[in-house]
């Protein structure tokens, strides 16, 4: 099966133009874009001076990214904290600023959210024995990013084990 064909960017000023749109249209990471550049067929050189002017024009900010990034993950997907932390490590965004983006979350918000998705899955698990329905309440609760001792510190106190 052949590539789709992708037509190469020569000039740096159409590359900047289009890049300023894809910039505009929704947040991104300094990766996201230099990957975007490469796929265009510019040089290296032609890349990074894009990037700096994307920065310096204020299309392309880093921190901007990371907030946005880790709140609409935690808003829209329920993702817990350290999931967002692998989807930013994954772009490459640096970790201080991994950390000024989970600050962003509220911690009322989190526990909230965390209690939301383990009494929505505790709905479908049909499972009776109490330690097993906590062990798989607890893989799920894992699998969508949340810490487990904060796992452990919401079914403590709830009637999610009981079916």
């Amino acid at each position: 099966m052949d590539q789709p064909k992708v037509n190469k960017i020569t000039d740096e000023k159409v590359a900047l133009a289009k890049a300023e749109h894809y910039c505009a249209y929704q947040d991104r990471s300094q990766q996201e874009v230099r990957d975007k550049l490469y796929e265009w067929g510019l040089w290296t050189s032609a890349v990074e001076n894009i990037i700096s002017l994307l920065i310096s024009d204020n299309f392309l900010n880093e921190e901007r990214f990371a907030k946005a990034y880790a709140i609409g993950k935690f808003r829209q997907k329920g993702w817990g904290k350290i999931k967002i932390k692998q989807g930013l490590k994954f772009k490459k965004v640096p970790d201080v600023l991994i950390k000024k983006a989970l600050m962003t979350i509220p911690d009322d918000d989190y526990l909230q959210m965390l209690q939301k998705i383990l009494t929505k899955k505790a709905a479908t698990v049909t499972e009776k024995d109490a330690y097993k329905r906590k062990y798989k309440l607890q893989l799920y609760a894992l699998g969508r990013g949340y810490e487990s001792d904060l796992i452990l510190f919401v079914l403590k106190d709830s009637d999610l084990l009981k079916k």
